[in-house]
Parts: C-alpha cells; sequence; structure tokens
C-alpha cells in the first residue's frame, strides 16, 4: 500500500538547488533514511513531504494517502509556551488521549463525583486503561517526569524528547522524523531504535546515527547533488552499492571525457557549410560536454591540524569527589591519563558528565580530592554550551580572530582561509555570516576554533549532533590518528565503538566504572550480569511444615488436595518472582511493561484464591 508519492518536486533558495525534480515513493512498511551532506536540503525535503513548505514547479506532485495519520517531528519542534508537559501530551485528536485527558482533569476535581463516573466510563468503554499507563511509561523512558512543568521553562534537548514521547503516544500511521536521535542519551537511542524496528511502522527519517541506519532502515535514499538515489537495504549495503555507483560514474565520466575530445577535433575542423548530418553531431557535442561538466563532487573534510606535544604527566584526578546537595556526581575517583589515551564517557542525561568534565578541566572544584593538570597540556573543549559563535561576524571573522594561521607537521603553517577551506567553506562561503549557515555548517567552523587553539587533549561533548556521515567518517579519522588525548561524550554508539579504548561508565550515587571495552561490549556484558541476577534472584521459601501433616482431622483425599494447593502456590509464587525480574531489564520496551503488568496481576489474583482456597480447606482440619 502507497503512503507517500513524489513526482517531479523542486525547491532551491535563491540560485542554490537543493533538488531538482525528484520521484520518490515510500510504501506501507517501508523504513526510509534519508542521507545527505550538510546543507543539500535533507531537512527542508521533510519540510516539503509534511507539508510545512510548499513544492515548486508546475509539474510538482506530492500525494498522501488518504485517510492516514502523519506525524513530524522536527529538529526544533515548536510548542505553545504556556502549556504544561502534561497539556502539551494530552493535546491530541487521538479518541485515546482525549479520554485519558479528560480522566485526568476530572481526577484534578474530585467534588463533581459525576464527571470522574463519566470519564471513567468512557475510559472503560475505550479500554484506556492500559493506554494512561503507556503514556507515563513513555513519557518515564525519555526522562520527562515533571508532568507540571511548563513548556517555557524546557531546554532545546526537553523540547525535542518530549516531542518525540508526544509522537510515540500519539501512534500515527506514517512518522516523518528529522534526527530523532540528537538529545536522547544511549539507553533512550536503544529503546527507541527497538520500537522503530516493529514490523508495522512505516518511517521516513533523517539521521546520521549508522546503527540505527543499520539495525532499523530497509532502504536508505541518498540525496546528492539535487538528485535521488535509492539503495534497498540497510547501511551496509548502502556503502556497498553506493561505492559500486561512483565506481560506474567514473568510468562513465571518463568515457565522456574521451568521446568529448574525438568530438571537439571534429567540430574545430568542420567545414562552415554544415549539413543536417553535421549540426546533429554538433548538437551531440554540446550535450556531451554538458553530461561531463556534472562531475562528482566528492570533496570532504579534511583536517591537518598538528597539536602540541604532551608532557610526562598529562592529567591526574587524585581520589576527587563533587555532589550538589544530596546528588552525588562523582565520589573518590581516581585516575591517571596516559599519551594518546581515548576515551568515551557513558550514563543517562542528568547524571553529571558535564560536570566531570568541568572538574577536570578545573572549571569545575572537586569537594574533596586534587586535579592536576601537566604544564604542556592544552585543552581543545567542544560543547553543546560553547557553540556562541558571533552572528554579525563572517565566517574568515570568527577564524581571524583566534588566528592568522595555524601550524602543521615540518614547519608548515595553514592560513585562516585555508584552513576554512578544509573545513568545506570554500572563499565565497567565507564571506557569509554566521547567521546565514546550518546548523552542521555551524558545527564544523566551531570545530575548527577549537583545533585553532592548537591542543592536545580534546575534550568532545556530543561532537556528532547535525554533522553527516561523510564528515562524521573524515572526524574519526583525524580523531584515531590525533598524538594526543581524547575524552568524548556522544550519543551516536558507532562514533563511540570506533573510537574509545575504553569507558568511564556512571553507574550512579558518584560510582565512576572504568570498563576496558567497547560500548557494544560493554552493553553485551550488561546483559549477561542481567541474567546473571534473573538466575540467582532469591526463589521463594519452602513451607517448614506441610499443613497436611498438622491436619490430623483430614480425610485422605482432603490431604492430597491440600498437598496439590501447597504445590501450585509454590509454583505461582515461582512465576512471581520471574515475572518481578523481567521489569530490571533496562532493554524492557512499553509494549513489554504493559504484558507483564497483566499477567503479574492475573498471577497475584491467582495466588489469593488457591491460599484461600487452601485456608478453607486447613480450618476444616
Amino acid at each position: 500500500m502507497n503512503y507517500l508519492t513524489l513526482e517531479q518536486v523542486s525547491k532551491s533558495y535563491g540560485e542554490k538547488v537543493l533538488f531538482d525534480k525528484i520521484d520518490l515513493t515510500v510504501n506501507k512498511g517501508q523504513k526510509v533514511a534519508l542521507v545527505a551532506k550538510n546543507g543539500e536540503g535533507k531537512s527542508t525535503l521533510l519540510r516539503v513531504i509534511a507539508g510545512q513548505e510548499a513544492p515548486e514547479g508546475e509539474t510538482s506532485k506530492l500525494m498522501m494517502r488518504r485517510g492516514i495519520s502523519v506525524g513530524f517531528l522536527e529538529q526544533e519542534p515548536d510548542f505553545y509556551e504556556e502549556h504544561t508537559i502534561l497539556e502539551a501530551v494530552l493535546d491530541s485528536e487521538n479518541p485515546l488521549i482525549q479520554a485519558t485527558k479528560r480522566y485526568e482533569y476530572a481526577l484534578l476535581k474530585p467534588e463533581d463525583t459525576q464527571e470522574m463516573m463519566e470519564a471513567s466510563a468512557v475510559m472503560d468503554d475505550l479500554k484506556a486503561w492500559d493506554f494512561e499507563a503507556r503514556i507515563k511509561e513513555i513519557l518515564f523512558k525519555l526522562n520527562i517526569t515533571e508532568l507540571d512543568q511548563q513548556i517555557s521553562t524546557l531546554s532545546g534537548g526537553q523540547k525535542k524528547r518530549l516531542a518525540l514521547a508526544k509522537l510515540v503516544i500519539d501512534e500515527p500511521d506514517f512518522l516523518i522524523l528529522d534526527e530523532p536521535t540528537n538529545h536522547l542519551d544511549l539507553e533512550m537511542i536503544e529503546w527507541l531504535e527497538e520500537y522503530l524496528s516493529s514490523p508495522n511502522m512505516t518511517i521516513l527519517m533523517v539521521t546520521h546515527d549508522r546503527y540505527f541506519l543499520e539495525i532499523v532502515c530497509n532502504q536508505i535514499i541518498e540525496l546528492d547533488r539535487g538528485k535521488v538515489f535509492k539503495y534497498n537495504g540497510n547501511y551496509t549495503e548502502f556503502l556497498q552499492k553506493k561505492a559500486i555507483r561512483h565506481e560506474n560514474e567514473s568510468i562513465e565520466m571518463e568515457k565522456n571525457r574521451k568521446l568529448m575530445k574525438k568530438e571537439l577535433e571534429w567540430v574545430n575542423r568542420m567545414p562552415k557549410a554544415r549539413g543536417t548530418k553535421a549540426k546533429s553531431r554538433v548538437d551531440a557535442f554540446y550535450e556531451l560536454k554538458e553530461k561531463s561538466k556534472n562531475k562528482i563532487n566528492n570533496q570532504e573534510l579534511q583536517i591537518q591540524i598538528k597539536g602540541q606535544r604532551l608532557g610526562k604527566k598529562i592529567l591526574e584526578a587524585h581520589y576527587i569527589s563533587k555532589a550538589f546537595g544530596d546528588i552525588k556526581i562523582v565520589k573518590d575517583f581516581h585516575y591517571k591519563f596516559k599519551k594518546q589515551e581515548k576515551v568515551g564517557i557513558v550514563g543517562p542525561n542528568g547524571v553529571g558528565k558535564s560536570t566531570f568534565m568541568g572538574l577536570l578541566t578545573k572549571q569545575e572544584r572537586p569537594d574533596a580530592g586534587q586535579v592536576v593538570v601537566g604544564g604542556n597540556t592544552v585543552f581543545g573543549y567542544y560543547t553543546q554550551d560553547g557553540i556562541l559563535l558571533d552572528q554579525d561576524k563572517r565566517v574568515i571573522e570568527v577564524i581571524r580572530d583566534i588566528a592568522e594561521f595555524i601550524p602543521l607537521e615540518n614547519g608548515r603553517k595553514l592560513t585562516a582561509e585555508q584552513a576554512l577551506e578544509q573545513f568545506l567553506f570554500d572563499r565565497k562561503k567565507q564571506q557569509v555570516y554566521v547567521s546565514k549557515l546550518s546548523g552542521g555548517e555551524r558545527r564544523r567552523l566551531y570545530l575548527l576554533t577549537v583545533l585553532m587553539e592548537n591542543p592536545n587533549f580534546l575534550i568532545l561533548d556530543e561532537p556528532t549532533n547535525d554533522l553527516d556521515i561523510i564528515t562524521l567518517n573524515i572526524l574519526e579519522e583525524f580523531l584515531l590518528a590525533f598524538p594526543g588525548c581524547v575524552i568524548i561524550v556522544t550519543h551516536d554508539r558507532y562514533f563511540l565503538d570506533k573510537l574509545a579504548d575504553h569507558l568511564f561508565v556512571f553507574e550512579g550515587e558518584g560510582k565512576v566504572r572504568d570498563f576496558n571495552g567497547t560500548y557494544t561490549e560493554y552493553r553485551e556484558k550488561q546483559k549477561e550480569e542481567i541474567q546473571e541476577q534473573r538466575r540467582l534472584a532469591e526463589k521463594p521459601e519452602k513451607p517448614k511444615a506441610k499443613a497436611q501433616d498438622q491436619q490430623p482431622g483430614l480425610t485422605y483425599e482432603q490431604r492430597k488436595q491440600l498437598s496439590r494447593l501447597e504445590k501450585k502456590i509454590s509454583r505461582l509464587e515461582e512465576q512471581k518472582a520471574e515475572l518481578e525480574v523481567k521489569f530490571t531489564d533496562t532493554n524492557i520496551s512499553q509494549e513489554d511493561i504493559i504484558k507483564l503488568s497483566k499477567e503479574l496481576e492475573e498471577v497475584k489474583a491467582t495466588i489469593e484464591e488457591v491460599e484461600l482456597e487452601w485456608m478453607e480447606l486447613v480450618e476444616q482440619g
């Protein structure tokens, strides 16, 4: 069943053509990812599909299947600022949400018993009680707990998580997602990955999360030079097929060049009096010339910046502790960094990762212990809060304010203009004001400002947000070869697996665990530990003495029945314990929680019935 069809759709801003006469279809059950370099128009295309921008061209057609509901997750969601979180979540036409909304408001007016009865009756009719529990579970999964908090007080990341929660709760038929993993911690991403992998989901999304592309998607569409190229399969198949496409295009381009050279020779020696046949060859020449001009743009980010040498003492944390009231960030943390170490930091949002990095760079003071920074250590700190580029300055002015040139290996130097060109800002783009840059371009520029300081110890807080896959690959190669130390905080599991030698895992209550391995290895280890906990789960105590042995007044059949009931109670208690252990699994989905809750309630009810029957039989003795 077809959900979306685009025919001959175009869009441009001024002279820049983002996409030109593209065709695209999405069918029910498809999970399509849209990838492209920064600035190629991915987000614009999503806005056109979602109906927020109009396509261009007289022949353009955009058809959405009638009767389906569509949900659009924007990069910067727009909410009514005076609403509370709960009001924002319940602002929907979904009948289940409307029923839940009515019931929640009835709870606020306990004196209105008639409204409470009617609201409860609607909940009964729609079987919405489980849905109410699901709403709260989804909000909890995305760390949205203060339901009476006003939207105007939320950060950009909190609003993005709220918009995602609202979308998941609303359950539209067709999901359009723009960077859904931004502002999510690693466990949230894994939960969302499992949710979106459901066979019934139909998705069109922009993401740079390569594990998402690998696990969730079954088609990848690349927007390149205004055209779309379709690849069936996941990220691995996309890479293989794209390499083949580029190879074929290169061969075709070379053939065109050779043909054009021959045609040029013929055109140059052609007599002035042209016949019909000669004119067709001239026309073919100009067509071939146009094809050859359409060269493949394989321009990539280049990073050739020399880091300063590290001394023997780099960075040492001597049993540092930090807390805010009762909230412990780190307790008695002790570590000495070695040369060329690459450490990933893992933990849920709000656990104190940014505070920890502030302690290491001496921007924060520990409550106890000491941080010692080596004399030759120069930090380069890329942080989410640090992207405060002057909007009224041109790109080149931002870099020249730091330095006119930067040192390279072998005594060479790189001018500010050359450095910007390596970061994909051509001379024309260097004259553009910062306010006109895209999100990805601003991050590239900010990264260059950090590297211009010539650091030898990089601290990168979410460096992958809004960067395209090509840029991510180049950044990874640079960091792998970087001669200094690197600390990385990122929600990009692929990036973390590729770079980090080991992890600092924030486990709460100030405990920081040093895990020797990749993030994927850590998650596998964590799953093994959960399974071990299940095996070691305490089994219910067996009765010290059997009741039938203490009841001489019972008949033989009654004692047999008593024995059967005791065995049944024992089995039910074991089943109850197993169900309770399943709730400790960090990968549990909201569907499983609802299902397990029902099973647990049924088991508890059965235990009560059997125990009542057992007691009645015992009293007869």
